[in-house]
């Protein structure tokens, strides 16, 4: 079959497995209609929220959401209960990732007891059944416990994946510090306290010779820092999620789906988020899917807990805003989302794919999500790149009839 208003990114070798897939499920694009067929997305940082807090997200219900943004792969983060920190744990997880995914799902495992940052996880004891390890949610305070970590870490041969934040610098923010804050006087989270700990770790990092990842920056200085370290040959990566990528605090409401951690910062934070992805120092787009109940979402900024949801949303807003805008192509976007990531933890894609429709504008609705939780910044937005069809082990685990 050939249809000149199809276009494969890395996978001309499935694009006729695809089509066949499509025509079976009477999906075969119009002449107006315009698919893209990319390898599965990966997305290195998601919380699931199960075992322990099953009524924000499930397994079952954030992998769906997953398969329906078009990813085929994530890592799942520890700060569960029982937090994944020793192999009886971390089993509680493991059995219902069997049982109930829909994709690749691949945990993480505590980089400290109870992400308590007191003592070493039984890290030898979780090494063979994890993707990394993390404390995801709280940064590691102790540079010597960050330090004994990164150690293990490179003698497991699995990479530090930090979530970096210097809990005396905080304050009791819950925005960002800048303009926003200050007009609607809200209390403001510096972006000293990111860019920190990410100066120490890269610190770490060099000495041990650990592999690290930076989770989700946010703000300019961890750019440059990660920068330089690159330059200087240390065997660092690190992601960013789309709404830094796309919104700023100039975009803040008085709404509890703008609040997330770290925060949405300034539009010069944005601009130099956007040319890091250009220009290679960020290696990849990780949404931190992290989805709450409606009522812990409708507190305002002050009072509603921290965290968004985003994979149902990720691939279309930032191909409207990015590829669409002419700020990155299509080829490096997949880059991002999916070659990179995989790349970097080991994940490999086989066979599969997703398919996107990349001509037909529609809604951001939130009450059609997957996903349990609701809460998005990008809510009513007008986007392209709906996905029609995700295809994870030779298997369609997501398909779009609504045409």
């Amino acid at each position: 079959m050939q249809f000149s208003n199809v276009k494969a990114i890395y996978t001309e070798s499935i694009k006729d497995t695809a089509l066949e897939m499509l025509s079976c499920e009477g999906l075969l694009p119009s002449e107006s209609d315009g698919y893209i067929i990319v390898p599965g997305l990966c997305d290195v940082h998601v919380h699931f929220r199960e075992p322990g807090f099953s009524y924000k997200e499930t397994i079952k219900t954030g992998s769906a959401a997953a398969a329906r943004g078009g990813y085929t792969a994530v890592c799942t983060m520890p700060n569960l209960n029982p937090v994944p920190d020793s192999r009886e744990h971390l089993e509680t997880e493991l059995e219902i990732i069997r049982r109930d995914a829909m994709v690749r799902v691949l945990p993480y495992g505590a980089i400290t007891v109870g992400e308590k940052g007191e003592e070493l996880s039984d890290m030898d004891g979780v090494a063979e059944y994890v993707c990394g390890f993390s404390d995801d949610g709280r940064g590691v305070q102790s540079e010597d416990m960050m330090r004994r970590a990164m150690i293990k870490a490179k003698s497991l041969g699995k990479i530090i994946a930090a979530h970096c934040e210097v809990n005396s610098l905080l304050n009791g923010g819950y925005i960002h510090d800048g303009a926003y804050a200050r007009v609607h006087g809200h209390r403001g989270i510096s972006s000293e306290s990111e860019y920190r700990q990410i100066e120490r770790d890269l610190r770490l990092a060099k000495e041990t010779g650990c592999r690290y990842h930076v989770c989700h920056i946010s703000a300019k200085e961890s750019v440059e820092l990660i920068r330089r370290a690159k330059r200087d040959g240390v065997d660092v990566t690190c992601e960013t999620g789309p709404h830094y990528l796309t919104l700023c605090e100039d975009d803040l409401m008085e709404d509890g789906r703008f609040k997330m951690n770290p925060p949405l910062r300034s539009a010069e934070d944005r601009a130099a988020l956007i040319e890091g992805i250009i220009d290679g120092t960020i290696d990849m787009i990780a949404t931190d899917h992290a989805p709450h109940s409606a009522e812990e979402k409708s507190r305002g900024l002050e009072k509603s807990l921290m965290g968004v949801v985003g994979l149902e949303t990720a691939f279309a807003e930032l191909y409207t805003r990015l590829v669409c805008g002419g700020v990155i192509t299509l080829e490096r976007l997949v880059e991002l989302m999916s070659l990179n990531p995989r790349k970097r933890f080991g994940i490999p894609s086989g066979s599969d794919f997703a398919v996107f429709e990349a001509t037909k504008p529609y809604r951001v609705e939130p009450r059609e999500f997957l996903s349990m939780g609701r809460a998005t910044p990008f809510a009513g937005d007008t986007v392209m790149g709906r996905c029609v069809m995700t295809v994870c082990g030779g298997r369609a685990v997501y398909i779009d009839k609504r045409g």
